[in-house]
């Protein structure tokens, strides 16, 4: 402990050393008594404390930037939650999504950069949606969540622009956007790899990086995070190997897909095409749905694959096909559902039940259009929700959802049976789960958030900073930054 103060004593003897000042200075000592030295003393290492205090505490005022003013906060409302946003270059986020272009080899992605991220307005959905609430609705990318996400750091209440006060740092890395333009095509694993091995270069090289190694750090990846666990190096193997790199060892990372074995990633809702303005937005939405005629008892929305052997989704379908009076079918083989469609926003509003199996990966998006629809989702792998998304959905799978095993299915479980054996109350009981829930499901669309709802964005942002603080302790530990000044 009395290093510090011994530091800041050496620092005031560059001060003295003018030999006028210097002579006076002992000049007075050599008549003060050998007390009155050590009292001298002591009142000037109780002074130095007292600046260091007072210096070093989390709760100073953050300095405005004109660019980017910061939220009116008291520091109280952000003890332990003061989050510091690296100004990384332009390489790793903007110019990515400003050449929008190049992000797709099938189509211009350049519209999904619209009203910061959210897309285009869906105004398709007039007559389908409540017209008041019709300005809260956009074609949301389901790749977009890194635009979306950095848009509201950069508006979060408790940002803060001195790192030295930081609970938690926050890389704006558009890791999804970097490896996304490479996945298709004679793409190299070095051109994959190459913006993500460039950032984690530049990370480390970051002096807040290095008391924890980065434990303190975290990340927003717009895609599912097996596409940044390639393994190999074989120029065929898909995706890159940014979560493999050493610097990606400790930081915490959000996806819409985790890996269910890695502590350290966080699975976040699937952007929807929903993204309220204010509360009010939620409760018409809320009520709308929950007073809605829905025709048949489930749905089926997506493409047979038929190249795969004993395709579960053609299984689906079939039985769906086979049932037209109870079961409505969007068949994306044949129309784009990637981004939401009016048909599939109708289907979903029109079914008590979804049917929900793995996409590419476990999880795929129309779980949450489903759920945000009001609809009850079938579930065949346990994989495809219980094991992702905890801080959003219910914790008892029971009380908003229905698993059948696909085991079951392919053996010749009849599911328009299993439906039909829940009664109105317990599927209205469901359904008013999952209408509770969808605030914590949904993006907001104002950049500081609702005003008393907490959004997917809150509940996401809450949950790291818990994550993190556990991982590397709080107390005075904090204040550290002074070892590497």
């Amino acid at each position: 402990m009395m290093s510090q103060p011994s530091t800041e004593l050496e620092g005031l003897e560059e001060h003295t050393k003018s030999p006028k000042i210097k002579s006076t200075i002992t000049s007075s000592l050599s008549r003060l008594t050998p007390v009155h030295r050590t009292l001298l003393f002591a009142v000037i290492l109780f002074q130095v404390f007292v600046v260091l205090y007072f210096t070093r505490t989390r709760n100073v005022s953050i300095s405005k930037s004109p660019e980017q003013p910061l939220p009116d906060v008291e520091a109280a409302e952000c003890d332990s939650r003061w989050i510091y946003i690296y100004d990384l270059p332009s390489m790793y986020n903007s110019d990515l999504k400003d050449k929008c272009e190049q992000l797709d080899p099938w189509q211009n992605k350049c519209e999904k950069n619209l009203n910061d991220g959210f897309g285009q307005e869906a105004m398709e959905l007039s007559g389908i949606v409540p017209e008041s609430i019709l300005p809260a609705w956009y074609w949301t990318d389901q790749f977009w969540g890194e635009v979306m996400f950095h848009n509201r750091m950069l508006n979060y209440e408790c940002r803060t622009l001195e790192p030295e006060n930081a609970t938690a740092f926050y890389i704006p890395f558009y890791a999804g956007f970097a490896v996304g333009k490479y996945a298709w095509g004679n793409h190299t694993t070095r051109e994959r790899d190459w913006h993500a091995e460039m950032l984690s270069k530049w990370i480390q090289e970051q002096k807040w990086w290095k008391r924890f190694s980065g434990s303190n750090h975290f990340i927003m990846l717009g895609r599912v995070t097996w596409d940044f666990r390639r393994s190999g190096e074989a120029d065929a193997e898909w995706g890159s190997s940014f979560l493999h790199m050493p610097a990606m060892q400790k930081v915490v990372r959000m996806s819409i897909e985790r890996n269910i074995w890695d502590n350290l990633d966080i699975a976040v809702p699937y952007p929807t095409i929903f993204h309220p303005r204010f509360e009010s937005d939620i409760i018409e939405w809320q009520r709308f749905i929950r007073s809605r005629r829905r025709n048949y008892l489930f749905t089926f929305v997506g493409g047979a694959r038929k190249s795969f052997k004993n395709d579960f989704r053609g299984i689906l379908q079939n039985q769906c096909l086979n049932e037209s009076t109870a079961c409505r079918n969007v068949d994306c083989s044949r129309e784009k559902c990637s981004d939401g469609t009016t048909s599939i926003m109708e289907t979903f509003l029109d079914s008590d039940f979804c049917l929900q199996p793995r996409g590419d990966t476990f999880t795929r998006r129309s779980v949450f259009d489903c759920m945000l629809a009001g609809s009850i989702p079938v579930f065949f792998w346990r994989r495809t929700a219980y094991l992702q998304y905890q801080w959003f959905v219910p914790d008892e799978p029971e009380s908003y959802s229905v698993f059948i095993h696909r085991d079951d299915v392919r053996n010749g479980t009849n599911i328009r049976r299993v439906l039909e054996g829940y009664g109105r109350e317990e599927v209205e009981r469901m359904r008013e789960k999952i209408i509770e829930y969808i605030p914590k499901f949904v993006y907001a669309k104002p950049s500081k958030g609702l005003e008393k709802t907490r959004d997917a964005f809150d509940v996401a942002v809450d949950g790291i900073l818990s994550k993190i603080r556990d991982a590397i302790g709080e107390g005075d530990d904090w204040n550290w930054m002074n070892e590497y000044e």
